[in-house]
Order: C-alpha cells, then structure tokens, then sequence
C-alpha cells in the first residue's frame, strides 16, 4: 500500500512538475532573449486564469475550448507590454529594469483586485472534471489533461526555436544581439517576439490550472517563485533545461513534503536549488 502511495505522489509530482516547466518556459524564454528578469510573469499567468473564468461564466466556453483566444490575448498582451514599457528600458541599468518589471507586478495585482475584487474563485464541471484510475492509482482528470498540454505546449516552443527560420533568428538575438543585427535580424522585433511568447507560454498555464486551481489576483505568486528556482535550475535561456528542471521540482516538492511534511516542501526545493548553484551555477543544461 505504502508503494501504491508514493508511486502516485511521485506522478503527481511529474504532473505539477509540468505546469512549473511550461510557466518557467515563457520566463527562460524572456530572459535567454534580453536579459531582463521579469517579475510580472506570474501575473500574465493570472490574467490567463481570469479570462478563461470569465469566458466560462459568462458565455459557458469551456476552458479548453476558449485556450486558442486566451493564448493569442496574452501574445498581444506581452507586446503591448514590450512597446509600451520594456522597450523603454533595454539599455537600461539592471535595477531600473527590476523596479520597471516589479512595478508592473503591483500595477496588474492592483487592477486584478479593482476590477475583479480578492474574491476565490472556480471553475466547476468543465469538460476535464472527473477522475481517472488507472492500476490502482487516482489521478484528477484536469491534473492529468493539464500535464498532456504543458508538454504539447514546451514542445512546441522548442520545435518553434530549434526547427524554424524565425525560431534561429530568435536564438542568434540571444547569442548576440549586435551580430545578429547586422546579419539583418531585426532585434527589436526579437524582443518583442520573445515578450510575446513569453506571456502566451504563461497564458496556456494559466488556463490548464483553472481547471483545478483557484483563480485570484494573487495567484501568481504561488508559481512565479517556483519558475524562478526551475529557471536557475535548468540554466537561464534554455527551454529544455527549464523542462527537465519543472519536473524536477515538482517531483522533489510533492515527494518531499509527502515525506517529511507539507510545511517542509518549500525548504526542500530551495536547498535543492542552492545544492546545484553550488555544484554547477550555469544550471543542469545552461552554458558555461
């Protein structure tokens, strides 16, 4: 018995572990492209949480069928924030882009609260409600269709940046932006590219947890925190090491605090995050 329940913690740990991946994505993405560390990225996933709730409850569109509008919402979303804000501040000294990214993480928790009020709120008998057992194990059937999308949605970044033109225009913005731009690569359209899909990447999470997690302003910070630690894990700029490095975390949160106590869980991820930092900064897969 003991077996059958840390078998099923360890895949509810992969499955968590997945959304973490997909989030920390859009942030490695963002960070790789510019170097610029957004601390509004948990945000974007909050809005992604809030405009398949209010689909739902107004017009009845299930989540995952209203998931193409809200991606391409949050695309518009991330270069209107680029134009209007992060394009401003490129040459930037590092802390004034950490006050400008921080700053927009209190202006969209503060409409969030304006406009929608701190209330909880869920998403209920969408078309992912239900269960799955499978062997003996339960699974929640959200948790389980949320683990399928993040992985469809991690793998088509990485097909998006290692099998397309635009995609190895995007990574040799990343390398150097000066060479790249006189190889004829636009970087500013590079930037703002990597803002969008940045907060799409975001916007995907944020409509696969609203299935089973609840939507308020302040959701975000339950998850960029995380992104940050998956992020330094998988080394800043890669997308497959922000994968590796989401499952990871999840794994080690849920079995640990499995183990030794929910109260613990938080401890666990910081001390592994401290123990690579320590043995190899760059990350699992960054650079050297």
């Amino acid at each position: 018995m003991t077996g059958e329940i840390l078998l099923q913690t360890l895949l509810s740990g992969v499955l968590i572990g997945l959304i973490y991946a997909l989030v920390a994505v859009g942030l490695t993405m963002i960070f790789g492209v510019m170097d610029i560390v957004n601390f509004a990225h948990g945000e974007f996933l909050m809005f992604g949480m809030y405009s398949s709730f209010w689909l739902f409850s107004l017009f009845a569109l299930d989540p995952l069928i209203t998931l193409p509008l809200t991606v391409l919402m949050l695309f518009a979303l991330g270069l209107v924030v680029y134009q209007l804000v992060i394009k401003r501040i490129i040459n930037a000294p590092p802390l004034s882009q950490i006050f400008a990214t921080f700053g927009m993480m209190i202006l969209f928790r503060g409409l969030a609260q304006f406009f929608w009020k701190p209330d909880f709120r869920t998403i209920e008998n969408s078309y992912s409600s239900g269960k799955v057992v499978f062997a003996g194990l339960h699974f929640g059937l959200p948790q389980i269709i949320a683990g399928v999308g993040a992985i469809l949605a991690t793998g088509a970044v990485w097909w998006f940046i290692n099998r397309t033109r635009l995609g190895a225009a995007l990574e040799a913005t990343a390398q150097d932006k000066d060479a790249a731009q006189l190889m004829g690569i636009p970087s500013q359209r590079m930037f703002a590219l990597a803002w969008g899909i940045g907060a799409a990447c975001a916007g995907v999470a944020g409509v696969l947890l609203s299935s089973f997690f609840p939507i308020f302003p302040e959701v975000g910070a339950n998850f960029i925190l995380i992104a940050f630690v998956v992020v330094a894990l998988g080394g800043f700029g890669s997308v497959s090491g922000a994968f590796w490095a989401g499952i990871i975390v999840g794994v080690v949160e849920v079995v640990g605090g499995f183990l030794l106590g929910p109260e613990y869980k938080m401890a666990i991820v910081l001390s592994l995050f401290l123990l690579v930092l320590l043995v190899r900064p760059q990350g699992l897969m960054g650079r050297a």
